[in-house]
């Protein structure tokens, strides 16, 4: 890459960019600003009200990196908000995110904890299965003990805990940005020294002195990767949930400023960078994809959006953005989604809430009956894509005192898997029946929703020759 000094007085350059074609300024070095008290962006954060969002109005353009992927972190930050999972569930999961990865490994990687004998089992348990991906890779704290640990496993990559917000520097550990610096190297250079690829976890990054610390740790940790021929991976921690993807935002909670600034001033490649991302304000799976629109190839995710507080980014739902922005599913296999989300209940006894998108009970079920009208002349009409293709879950009815006549037809062809010209009209005298039946139960008082087996019973006492009729089409009950 040709450099073009402007003037000898003058410290900018040019660089021909390789990923625009242009010419850039290159001269901006930021240096670590110490200082003796923090900064806490009080404007900002105060505590006492909600955080602000303040713009600038400076825009960054979208670089998406060639190759993009999601790394996993069910079984670290994921379990450390459930019951702890069993060596034969953790297995079970991880042949699971093999399958639902495919072949191209679009679910690269998987992060254990190896502190306990279970911990250490389960990885030597699934790294036995031979997969190249996800590869195992493991959260430490940057001591000679855990680094051991990890070496006599032979796993080949470790996250490590470089916190990087003046909140964490100054309030927590007692140190300044120098001696938090200065320490953050030498336990990077002592992951080295074991043969052992850093993950630098750049926590709280969205409360950070971005250009007073961020950048210039980032470019220090580039340095080292260069010195040893080794390369170092920073994963962007919104630790807080507080990034924001706003066109114009500014930082320090601005994703895209953030991964623009690693990316332009720090020059981390985008296949080194990842985006670990908490839901605190909802904004986690925006913020996850904005992360990858401006050149991040990796963020960071646990199944079903387990994780500290309100959770992590839902691996599945990137899954899903994945195929929106590539148009392809690219070797995996979405319907292991719909099987995770059953074993995580029926083997792990986690609820997922029934409305969570791709994976809680409800989410392609209908109640209203005007919809249901609509999904009995074409599901397209109001379902979000052919789930019953791609996730292996049908669309699907409840019936309830809102159903009307066509949500009650609707379950009949579904539950008994009706087709062509078995399928009942909504003007089928049963279905009227039915409906005056449901109807009497809930001017009763009832107020949940009916179920298969009762509605099943109602149709046995009603016309039971015709129930026995469809218990024999019946070839498969659907759910």
């Amino acid at each position: 890459m040709e450099e073009y000094k402007i003037s000898r007085s003058d410290s900018i350059s040019l660089q021909f960019s390789e990923s625009s074609n242009l010419l850039e300024q290159s001269g901006y070095r930021y240096e670590l600003q110490e200082r003796e008290t923090p900064n806490l962006y009080r404007y900002l954060f105060d505590y006492d009200s909600i955080p602000k969002v303040s713009f600038n109005h400076r825009h960054v353009p979208i670089n998406m990196p060639e190759k993009i992927w999601i790394t996993d972190t069910t079984f670290r930050d994921g379990q450390q908000s459930t019951s702890p999972f069993t060596v034969d569930q953790i297995v079970d999961i991880f042949k699971m995110l093999h399958r639902l990865g495919g072949k191209n490994g679009i679910i690269r990687q998987s992060e254990f904890f190896v502190y306990s004998e279970k911990d250490r089992r389960a990885v030597q348990e699934c790294m036995a299965l031979g997969y190249e991906f996800p590869e195992v890779t493991s959260w430490i704290r940057a001591n000679k003990n855990d680094l051991q640990l990890v070496k006599d496993l032979g796993i080949k990559e470790t996250g490590i805990l470089v916190s990087c917000s003046d909140y964490h520097i100054y309030k927590k550990m007692g140190l300044t940005r120098k001696s938090a610096l200065e320490k953050y190297l030498n336990s990077v250079e002592e992951v080295i020294n074991f043969g052992i690829k850093p993950r630098c976890h750049f926590e709280d990054i969205t409360r950070a002195d971005f250009y007073g610390f961020v950048v210039p740790f980032a470019s220090a940790l580039m340095e080292l990767g260069e010195k040893y021929n080794v390369p170092i991976k920073i994963r962007a921690c919104d630790t807080m949930g507080y990034g924001v993807s706003y066109p114009g935002v500014a930082l320090p909670r601005s994703v895209q400023g953030i991964i623009y600034g690693l990316l332009h001033y720090s020059r981390v490649p985008s296949e080194m960078l990842e985006w670990h991302g908490h839901n605190d304000f909802y904004k986690v799976v925006t913020n996850a994809s904005t992360a990858w629109l401006y050149g991040c190839s990796s963020v960071n995710c646990s199944l079903l959006g387990i994780g500290e507080r309100t959770g992590n980014c839902p691996l599945e739902a990137m899954v899903i953005e994945y195929c929106s922005l590539r148009g392809t599913e690219d070797g995996m296999d979405l319907s292991v989604i719909t099987e995770i989300a059953k074993y995580f209940e029926e083997h792990v006894g986690y609820e997922i809430p029934v409305r969570t998108p791709f994976v809680g009970r409800n989410f392609n079920t209908t109640r209203a009956g005007i919809h249901a009208d609509g999904i009995l002349k074409d599901e397209e009409i109001y379902n979000i894509f052919n789930t019953e293709k791609i996730l292996n879950r049908p669309v699907s009815v409840a019936v309830d005192s809102h159903s009307g006549a066509a949500g009650i037809a609707h379950w009949l062809n579904s539950f008994y898997s009706l087709t062509g010209d078995n399928r009942i009209d909504k003007h089928h005298p049963i279905v009227a029946k039915i409906k005056e039946r449901v109807a009497e139960l809930y001017e009763d008082g009832r107020t949940t929703v009916m179920g298969d087996a009762e509605l099943e019973d109602i149709l046995r006492q009603i016309d039971f020759s015709l129930y026995e009729k469809l218990s024999h089409i019946n070839v498969k009950i659907v759910p």
